[in-house]
């Protein structure tokens, strides 16, 4: 294989690699979206923009071989990358994001995705050939500047993500897409709901079961936790809420409180009291519905 060819080689790998990170990352959010994030106001729609746009850059990458698809990929995966860490550092739309394992794969996926497809849209053709359509917009540089300058923009995404990551709180930890559950000596609440009276926590919010669970277990742990976050205590009940109250341990060994048997949670996709976006949903393996008051 003649140097010219096997550079013309690299170049094709370069475009599919980038192509195919588009599509990874896509995917991770297709089914985020599709498991809990596509009800929360505002951040579902982003996530499926993010979506849609992912596989249409990704596609028009592999189609068309042009820089100036190459380089809206590598802006895409990098604004979504700093989404991400805006949510996590800061927080977005009132909704703060945890630390999670998609969270850490789709983040080093976006690096890596920018760093091949800027390299792709800024250096010019190692093989010699013609410019591609964009290269009147996109002046090219060398193969090394290119290759050095979304180096180092990559180095410094990986540490912006890990410094924003070694901040963040763990699914079921203090920092939860949604406000706390409840704080130590609340007190449970109802409220009517489309004509149902349910159990809510101090602040308001829906308190939900889960149908996997046992009344010794919650089997919503890792990622699920961040999407509904467990109910912590101690709690007794206010005026007007009658049941059982209990706890159990969790997997992670912190206390989580139940109701009639059932161990409690609150939903991220409620972005305030007098919402149950949650009821009936059929999310993260089973299951969800509201705490009816008095009712199992």
């Amino acid at each position: 294989m003649t140097r010219r060819r096997a550079r013309g080689v690299q170049w094709l790998l370069l475009r599919l690699a980038g192509a195919g990170l588009l599509f990874a990352t896509a995917g991770i959010h297709l089914d985020l979206y599709l498991t809990g994030y596509g009800t929360i106001p505002t951040i579902g729609p982003l996530f499926l923009f993010q979506v849609i746009a992912g596989f249409l850059a990704g596609a028009a990458v592999l189609a068309t071989a042009s820089r100036l698809a190459a380089a809206a990929g590598a802006i895409l995966a990098l604004s979504t990358l700093g989404g991400y860490l805006l949510t996590v550092q800061f927080g977005l739309f009132g909704f703060r994001e945890v630390r999670t394992t998609a969270g850490i794969v789709a983040g080093i996926i976006e690096v890596t995705a920018f760093a091949l497809l800027a390299v792709y849209a800024a250096a010019a053709d190692p093989a010699g050939r013609r410019a591609r359509p964009g290269s009147a917009v996109i002046p090219n540089v060398s193969w090394l500047q290119a290759s050095v300058g979304a180096s180092v923009v990559a180095v410094i995404a990986f540490g912006l993500l890990g410094g924003a990551l070694a901040g963040a709180g763990g699914p079921g930890g203090a920092a939860t897409g949604a406000p706390a559950s409840a704080s130590a000596g609340a007190s449970l609440r109802t409220a009517t709901i489309g004509g149902v009276t349910v159990l809510t926590n101090a602040a308001g919010r829906t308190l939900y079961w889960f149908a996997p669970d046992t009344p010794a277990k919650s089997v919503c742990n890792g990622s699920c936790a961040v999407y509904w976050p467990p109910v912590r205590g101690p709690l007794t009940a206010g005026a007007g809420v009658h049941g059982h109250l209990g706890t159990i341990k969790r997997a992670d060994g912190s206390t989580q409180e139940t109701y009639n048997g059932h161990p409690l949670y609150t939903y991220v996709g409620d972005s305030g009291p007098g919402q149950a976006r949650g009821n009936n949903l059929d999310l993260n393996g089973g299951l969800w519905h509201i705490v009816r008051v008095g009712r199992s």
